[in-house]
């Protein structure tokens, strides 16, 4: 069974979770599977092959789960990206819409480097307004967003077309 099968077997939806009339995608029964995850993985380090990266931002919370297991694989840094009032130093913050609301994320100001080659890592790709905020951070700290990653893409939301801009890499394991 190919992977975007076994992902699509594993998560669950949600109905009108967080708000009445969204569909919410859990990936959290992913996580109860290690086989899967190693799959998942192994599948990102596989694709991300042809790209130069240097470190792998991945986004609150969930972003965390595999972009930190991923950079560690790669054996790359792992940078944070937290919501609003999270970090403790000097921070770089970027105020974008959701679908369903609005938000401000933040990084750590010298946590990335000048001119490294960074993969923005997130669960899932709605309308792209996260994934836009995290590129939006990586090019304030003067680095290159290299691609994206993501386990799941909501193709109907055309988030893709709000990150094309900042990197026509764009990686999701199942699309749906």
């Amino acid at each position: 069974m190919i992977i975007s099968q076994q992902i699509e077997k594993s998560i669950r939806t949600v109905l009108d979770f967080p708000i009445k009339g969204v569909n919410f995608k859990d990936i959290t029964s992913v996580l109860l599977d290690p086989n899967l995850t190693n799959l998942i993985i192994d599948e990102f380090v596989n694709r991300l092959k042809v790209l130069n990266i240097d470190a792998i931002v991945g986004v609150e919370s969930r972003g965390f789960l595999f972009g930190f297991m991923l950079a560690n694989r790669l054996n790359i840094p792992f940078v944070p990206i937290r919501k609003s009032g999270k970090l403790p130093l000097k921070t770089l913050k970027y105020s974008y819409d959701l679908e369903y609301g609005s938000s401000e994320v933040e990084i750590h100001a010298d946590d990335i480097k000048e001119n490294w080659n960074v993969l923005i890592h997130d669960d899932l790709l709605a309308t792209g307004g996260t994934a836009l905020a995290a590129a939006e951070l990586v090019n304030s700290s003067n680095a290159n967003v290299a691609g994206f990653a993501f386990v799941i893409c909501l193709d109907s939301l055309n988030g893709d077309q709000n990150i094309l801009k900042y990197s026509k890499n764009i990686i999701s394991l199942y699309n749906c």
